[in-house]
């Protein structure tokens, strides 16, 4: 059994996730902004804890996440201002990062999405440029520091019910990935060390995600 941290406990992902963790055992803190997102919580079996990540400083995050040995990043902006997006993709990401690093949590896992990075090609007059930008520094910031970190990039995100199957590299054809599916890989990455330091990038497909997940070399 793990104590798992969530942050962004109120996404569809996050929900999904909390309860697939909690049926398998382990204690599940999600973080939530707003009281009336407690219920929801609870429902999945997790313990809410209410947490502005944009609010909160470091320091005081990683009082919430000590005696944890995961945490896992699924907040987002949801659009919106560039500045906000800024804020919560990006610097509040980062905190969230440097927190676990100084409470002792090893591991840390984020939703990011496929083809992220610096290198994502997307004009600056896109509507999309902001968060491009804040998932590419947040993931660098992961990558070159201490944590054992994964980083999982599904493509874009559909409410299709969970499959259970997903498709990596050449097999990454679906322009679209289940956020059940990709709940799904983040409660098999948490338990699967050989995932430590790789980026998985994948949308629904055809293999079982736990056979995914066993072959990351």
């Amino acid at each position: 059994m793990k104590r798992i941290a969530i942050v962004g406990g109120h996404g569809k992902i996050a929900l999904s996730l909390a309860e697939l963790l909690t049926s398998r055992g382990h204690h599940v803190h999600s973080l939530v902004r707003k009281p009336e997102q407690e219920a929801d919580i609870s429902a999945t079996g997790a313990m809410p804890v209410i947490a502005d990540i944009e609010a909160l400083s470091a320091e005081e995050l990683s009082e919430i996440f000590m005696g944890h040995d995961v945490v896992v990043f699924s907040a987002g902006a949801g659009g919106g201002s560039p500045e906000r997006t800024y804020s919560v993709d990006r610097d509040a990401a980062i905190r969230t990062m440097d927190a676990a690093a100084h409470a002792g949590v090893k591991r840390y896992v984020m939703v990011s999405y496929k083809g992220a990075g610096f290198d994502h090609g997307v004009p600056e007059d896109n509507a999309f440029f902001a968060y491009a930008e804040a998932k590419a520094a947040a993931d660098e910031h992961l990558r070159t520091g201490p944590l054992e970190y994964t980083i999982v990039g599904p493509g874009s995100l559909s409410s299709e019910a969970a499959s259970g199957m997903i498709g990596v590299g050449d097999d990454a054809t679906d322009e679209h990935t289940s956020r059940d599916n990709v709940a799904r890989v983040l409660a098999e990455v948490i338990d699967a060390d050989n995932t430590i330091g790789h980026t998985i990038e994948f949308t629904d497909g055809a293999t079982p995600i736990p056979d995914v997940i066993a072959a990351i070399a």
